[in-house]
């Protein structure tokens, strides 16, 4: 078995989540990718190295079995799960008489749901473990509200979900060995954006990968809570 700590992705396919999956195996993670996806995932899996570095794996988080299938592929492939990158998550536009009912559930059930899903299917094996590292997609829109965004609600719920796992650790488990990191970038020049912003008022997909990587290679001593970033022409 190739050596390697594991990496666990969900929205691998496209965006932060493809990004942070090259920039983590140029640093030496083996991967387990999930995203609904399946051709793109998989078009990764291969550019990464192929099973034996890089495992693609069908997953909508919305669905726990999925996300119980994720955890355990990764355990089946590569014996462990050292970091969980829940990030998979899309947006909508602002406004409550916009989108449809439905593409709000869908989104709040993503968001959400899906990042608590993908926490409880890897939860027991971390704690067996002792140590690992959690890392939670939010967002600039997750520290203030943004008028009328259904989003902005669905990223303080997610920053909430990384705080009260940080706390639940420490409080109920009696364990320091498992960090925590919320990400909240600002705008990021990805497929999330239907129009796509110009490349001077975003950050690239890479910024935000090349965060993540610094936060995974802090040293155990470190829990490194909150990674706020912006672009630097961005004002709020």
């Amino acid at each position: 078995m190739t050596d390697g700590p594991v990496l666990l992705i969900t929205g691998a396919s496209s965006g932060i989540g493809a990004a942070t999956a090259r920039a983590a195996a140029e640093a030496g993670y083996r991967l387990v990718l999930g995203a609904r996806r399946e051709d793109r995932l998989r078009r990764l899996a291969d550019e990464l190295g192929g099973d034996r570095r890089a495992l693609a794996v069908a997953c909508d988080v919305t669905e726990f079995a999925d996300n119980e299938g994720l955890a355990r592929a990764a355990i089946d492939a590569f014996g462990r799960i050292d970091a969980v990158f829940a990030n998979a998550g899309f947006g909508a536009a602002r406004g409550f008489l916009e989108e449809s009912p439905e593409q709000w559930r869908s989104m709040v059930l993503t968001n959400v749901l899906g990042v608590a899903y993908t926490i409880r299917a890897t939860l027991p094996h971390l704690l067996e473990r002792g140590d690992g590292h959690y890392l939670i997609t939010s967002s600039v829109a997750g520290r203030r509200a943004l008028p009328g965004s259904l989003y902005s609600a669905t990223k303080w719920a997610v920053t909430a979900i990384g705080e009260a796992l940080r706390a639940e650790l420490r409080t109920m488990h009696d364990n320091r060995g498992i960090r925590v990191t919320v990400i909240e970038p600002g705008m990021v020049d990805t497929p999330f954006f239907d129009q796509r912003p110009s490349p001077d008022q975003a950050l690239r997909d890479t910024d935000v990968a090349d965060a993540i990587v610094y936060a995974l290679s802090q040293p155990q001593r470190v829990d490194l809570n909150e990674i706020l970033i912006r672009p630097s022409g961005q004002a709020t």
